[in-house]
């Protein structure tokens, strides 16, 4: 399994990196079929100060990709908001896979 972090108009923070790593690690060790997870951290430049802090993760896997983004006030929030989303995805994935 490997991560890969992309940054726009953000620096590289390894607290961050640590903090989706680990949140990451657990759908790895529920979900055995991920390959990869790509992290793209961004600043958007709005007008509403809640969100201005944008994080989306591409999973591959087995199928289409599985992709989910959220925008809030922090990167830490919106980076377990996305967890949550792509969870779900991966919860009806997993449901529609079949064993041979």
């Amino acid at each position: 399994m490997t991560v890969n972090y992309e940054y726009d108009g953000v620096t590289a923070s390894d607290e961050l990196e640590t903090y989706v790593k680990g949140k990451l690690d657990k759908l790895f060790s529920k979900y055995e079929f991920i390959v990869r997870a790509d992290v793209f951290l961004k600043t958007e430049n709005t007008s509403d100060r809640n969100s201005k802090m944008k994080t989306s993760i591409r999973l591959s896997a087995p199928g289409p990709r599985l992709f989910a983004e959220e925008t809030t006030d922090s990167f830490h929030k919106s980076a377990s908001e996305v967890i949550s989303a792509l969870e779900r995805q991966l919860d009806k994935r997993k449901n529609t896979m079949q064993t041979h």
